[in-house]
């Protein structure tokens, strides 16, 4: 997915994450720390199926990047661990206080893609605008687990 700005307000409480010369991060990426360096979604192991590994990436989500890092940079990137923000999402109806988690593709979690979830488990944010319809984007407010304490 391409550099896409998904911030729409609030304070973002940024940090700076180092980043390993072979990781790519889009901006708009949901980041998790493995170790001491930031790493998007997809680069999280698969473990079992969706709920189990959604809840490992729940435990390291640093954030969403707001900053590029293409291969070969060691730059440390601006990661925000708070705000609200806006992602496309599994086609589904929410209310507010909805959880959100990132969507599951081919054994991978997505990088900047949202699926509703029943609970907090596995969740990196919550819904903070009511959809009567169902809808493919998705206003939410994320948590960093790493430095807010999660959902």
């Amino acid at each position: 997915m391409s550099d896409r700005m998904r911030w729409r307000y609030g304070d973002t409480c940024p940090v700076l994450a180092p980043v390993e010369s072979a990781t790519e991060i889009e901006i708009g990426d949901f980041v998790w720390l493995d170790g001491s360096a930031a790493k998007p979604a997809s680069a999280l192991t698969w473990t079992t199926n969706a709920a189990t590994t959604q809840g490992a990436f729940q435990t390291k989500f640093l954030g969403v990047a707001m900053q590029k890092s293409r291969s070969g940079d060691t730059t440390p990137i601006r990661v925000a661990t708070r705000g609200v923000f806006e992602y496309e999402c599994v086609a589904s109806t929410f209310v507010i206080g909805n959880y959100a988690a990132p969507d599951v593709s081919v054994n991978k979690l997505e990088n900047q893609k949202l699926i509703k979830v029943s609970s907090s488990t596995g969740a990196i944010g919550r819904v903070i605008r009511h959809y009567n319809a169902s809808t493919t984007t998705v206003l939410f407010d994320i948590w960093s687990n790493v430095v807010q304490g999660g959902v």
